[in-house]
This record gives structure tokens, C-alpha cells and sequence, in this order.
């Protein structure tokens, strides 16, 4: 079923109210002849959308995740484990050896103990929920140049140096309000929340040496050859290629993890004073940090199936598809020009009654079905043709596209696309960058990539009239061509 409505008188009577004498009656005319005059007219089109799964999805978040959260809302439970590296710096050194005072028993250097801690920003959930993890050593570092997927295992595709060959496997039960940290310590201005995994047990090297403490392992290699601590690619293939964060039970928080740090400490004299000191390595954007996700398919499946709304769900949970009428948008329009066609998706409010509700998905993008895995593959950015962005208007409770004529365009002369009419909602993260200042100031997107975050919403649509989603599509024509 469509409305018809009539524009045209509208658009004329723009002109009379502009017309303030006689010499501008026929302003219009002027510009354009008789028989080109332009011919404006409007409809309006119910819009077919459905919940699909989303799958695995390519993860490039700048955000690390970790932790286990059970989803109000729907009904599910996510699971984020994560895989990070540590990057060094080119004139990356310790102290001179013989300025380092830990020693062993054969007055050899040792570290006092070593610790990986996981700082995070923000959380999910309750800070005092009781979780547990293992940390994996890796055996072989995941190599960069590919995209990997929200489904990446380092475990199952055999990146876990086992306890059996000496791999390091510490597990622990933590809380994100850390309890074992003093609170003279937490409450220190400055103070970043983290999560700290000890690595203070004897560990074995890959050629069977062992050491006190994996500390001292890193303290001695240096000793043995410091070039490999000033390489990022020799660091990661000959000395550390990073650690797997599984989460292996309870439930209930999941952290934001902003950076992973890895310290050794020693003892150091320096100008005849003995103290307490540590060095580093930390993530950054020059090697991996990935968030392998785990949801509960099944159902997931289930409230795909549902009807009278469709799902909006991250990370890799759940997207919207629309299927865009084309023929009724295009009969007797084949040679007219699209000029606007906007769709405004609605929000269901949500029902549920909890304090660890979701995030509605603040940032969305309308891309076509065909091109969803090869936009975020390619590290493409919307380009308002064929691919376009919507906020979250919690005035409206919507999200608005304001103007997706170009992929109506694209769609009109190309029938024989496989998914053709067909586009996908995606919950995305953006960053961007201010360019400018003043009245000149403008926020430009640099990238754009799945959602990792844990947001959950349903959106009014999947009836049997369709009459929830509509697309009000604006023609123009030139009469006489």
C-alpha cells in the first residue's frame, strides 16, 4: 500500500510567496524554458525488515574486552576473552647490568617478581561480581596483515604454549573492584582500575632453561641479546608473543580494557641508594590487542524468529535488514531522478526491569547487503552514496536517515545484484577527528568498525502490513525529456 502525496502545489506556491513585484513573476521562467520546467513529486512506501544473525564480524575496536554478562533484555549471555601483545620501543634499555642489585644465590639477575595488569576505563555490570580466568602464554605470536573475526580462537587454532611444555597458565578469581589491592593503594589520586594476574611462579623457556620467574626470563634475555627488546617483530617471535585472557567462570561484569601492561621488578642502585624499581612493556596500536566473543546462538536464533520488531544487538549479536520496495518505488518513475528518499527506524522501548540494562547502540550504518563483509573488511567509510551513518535521536527515540537516494539509485540500475533492495542496520563505532576551529569546525569520521560493546535494543518493524517503517522518497522531472 502506498500515499500519495501531491508536492507540486507546494513547490509553486514557494514561488508566489517569493514574489514580491512585477519583475519577478516570471523568475522561474526565466531560468527554465517552458517545456523543461521541473516537476517535483513525493510518495511514500512501506519498508519489509527482518532480524538476521549477525555471525562473526571483523574485529578492529580499539577496546579490548573481558568478562561474562547476561543481557536483560534478551535473555543471553556474551562472553569476551581477550588476546594482547606488548610493543617495544627502539631505544628500549634496561639499567646497566651491574647497577641491577636482585641477585640469586649464584649472584646472577633476578627479578623481585612480575605481574600483567589489564587497566580498564569503564565496565559492564557489577564491579563486585566474582569471575575467573587463565592466562595463556602464547607459543607463537598472531600475526598481523589479516583481518580476524569476532569468532578468532586463539586456543583452538593452536596459539596456546601448553603447561605441558611449559606455558604459562595462571589462573585466578578477581572482581573489578579489586580487593586485594590495599585501599590506601585504590583510593591514590591517579589510581587507574585493572586487573592484575601475577607471574611470580618458576617458569621454563622454550629451550628448557628455568628461571625463577617469568621477570627474570625477560631480565636475562635482555641480558643475552638487547637488539631483540628494540624490535617490535623480534620481541613478539623471539621473546614474548603475547598472552590469551580466557574467562572460565562466574558472571555478571565485563571490563573495557584500555591497555595491558607487562612490569618486571627489581632492585636498582644508582648514586650509592638502593631502591625498588620496574620496567615495562605495554599494547598499543602497533601490535594486535583482539576480543574473542562467545554468544549464546541458540537463542539468539530464537529472537531472530520473533515478529512485531527486529534486533539491534552487540558485539556479533543480532542486525536489522530492510528490504527497500524497488518496484513500487520505481513504476512509472524509470525516468525520474531520486532527489531524497529518508527512512526513520523507531525504537520499542524496552520492558525489562534491571540495573545492568544494555546500551541502546548509539551509532548506526545502512549499508547494502552485498557489500556488508567487504565494508568493513576494506576499512571503507560511509560515503553517502552508497552506505550512510544515523544516530541515536533520543528525542525522537530513532534513528533518521535523512537522504539514502543514492543506494535507491544504485539498486534502479543494477537489478541483477544477488541481494538486490536489500540493506543491513549495523550498530558501529566511529572515530574521528575535529578539523578547523570556529565557525569553520568540523568533526571528520577516520574510521569506522563493528560495535564491540554490549548494546541491545528492538526496533518497531517485521509486521505483516509493514507499516512501521516507512521511506518517503521525493521525484524529480524535468517536463518535455
Amino acid at each position: 500500500m502506498r500515499r500519495k502525496i501531491i508536492a507540486a502545489c507546494m513547490f509553486a506556491a514557494c514561488l508566489g510567496i517569493v514574489s514580491c513585484d512585477d519583475t519577478t513573476n516570471s523568475l522561474g521562467g526565466s531560468l527554465i524554458d517552458n517545456g523543461d520546467k521541473l516537476s517535483i513529486k513525493a510518495d511514500t512506501f512501506s519498508v519489509a525488515s527482518e532480524t538476521m544473525l549477525a555471525g562473526r564480524v571483523v574485529a578492529r575496536s580499539a577496546t579490548g574486552y573481558l568478562g561474562r554478562m547476561d543481557d536483560p533484555e534478551t535473555m543471553t549471555t556474551v562472553t569476551g576473552n581477550l588476546m594482547s601483545q606488548f610493543h617495544v620501543l627502539s631505544n628500549y634499555e634496561l639499567p646497566a647490568k651491574d647497577s641491577i642489585m636482585s641477585r640469586d644465590v649464584n649472584n646472577e639477575i633476578i627479578a623481585d617478581s612480575c605481574d600483567i595488569r589489564l587497566y580498564y576505563s569503564t565496565y559492564y555490570g557489577d564491579s563486585l561480581s566474582q569471575l575467573k580466568l587463565t592466562a595463556y602464554e602464547l607459543a607463537k605470536p598472531v600475526e598481523e596483515g589479516k583481518a580476524y573475526y569476532s569468532d578468532f580462537d586463539p586456543e583452538a587454532k593452536g596459539y596456546i604454549r601448553t603447561a605441558a611444555k611449559g606455558g604459562i597458565a595462571e589462573k585466578r578469581s578477581f572482581t573489578l573492584t579489586d580487593h586485594t589491592e590495599a585501599d590506601s593503594i585504590r583510593k591514590k589520586k591517579g589510581y587507574n582500575r585493572n586487573i592484575i594476574i601475577r607471574l611470580n611462579k618458576q617458569y621454563k623457556d622454550k629451550s628448557g632453561v628455568t628461571y625463577n620467574n617469568y621477570g627474570t626470563y625477560l631480565l636475562r634475555k635482555y641480558q643475552q641479546n638487547p637488539d631483540a627488546f628494540r624490535n617490535a617483530y623480534r620481541f613478539l617471535h623471539e621473546i614474548c608473543p603475547g598472552f590469551y585472557f580466557k574467562i572460565d567462570g562466574g558472571s555478571g561484569a565485563m571490563a573495557h580494557i584500555q591497555m595491558a601492561q607487562l612490569n618486571i621488578y627489581f632492585k636498582h642502585k644508582q648514586k650509592g641508594k638502593v631502591t625498588e624499581i620496574s620496567t615495562n612493556f605495554v599494547s598499543t596500536e602497533e601490535v594486535l590487542q583482539l576480543t574473542n566473543f562467545s554468544n549464546d546462538n541458540t537463542r539468539l536464533q530464537q529472537l531472530a524468529s520473533e515478529s512485531g520488531h527486529t534486533y539491534l544487538k552487540t558485539p556479533a549479536g543480532m542486525f536489522t535488514k530492510l528490504t527497500l520496495p524497488m518496484s513500487d518505488i520505481m513504476a512509472g518513475h524509470t525516468k525520474d531522478s531520486i532527489n531524497s528518499a529518508k527512512i526513520v527506524l523507531y525504537r520499542e522501548n524496552n520492558s525489562s526491569a534491571s540495573n545492568y540494562l544494555f546500551g541502546i547502540p548509539k551509532n548506526v550504518l545502512m549499508v547494502s547487503a552485498d557489500s556488508l563483509q567487504s565494508f568493513f573488511e576494506n576499512n571503507r567509510l560511509p560515503d553517502n552514496k552508497t552506505s550512510f551513518l544515523a544516530t541515536y535521536n533520543s528525542t525522537m527515540n530513532a534513528y533518521v536517515f535523512n537522504n539514502i537516494s543514492g543506494i535507491i539509485n544504485l539498486f534502479s540500475h543494477n537489478k541483477s545484484m544477488p541481494a538486490w533492495g536489500k540493506v543491513v542496520i549495523v550498530p558501529v563505532d566511529l572515530q574521528t577527528v575535529t578539523q578547523g576551529s570556529g565557525n569553520n569546525k568540523q568533526v571528520k569520521v577516520t574510521k569506522v568498525s563493528h560495535d564491540m560493546g554490549l548494546s541491545s535494543t528492538k526496533l518497531l518493524g517485521n509486521t505483516a502490513n509493514g507499516k512501521n517503517i516507512l521511506i518517503s522518497v521525493i521525484y524529480g522531472k524535468f517536463n518535455g525529456r
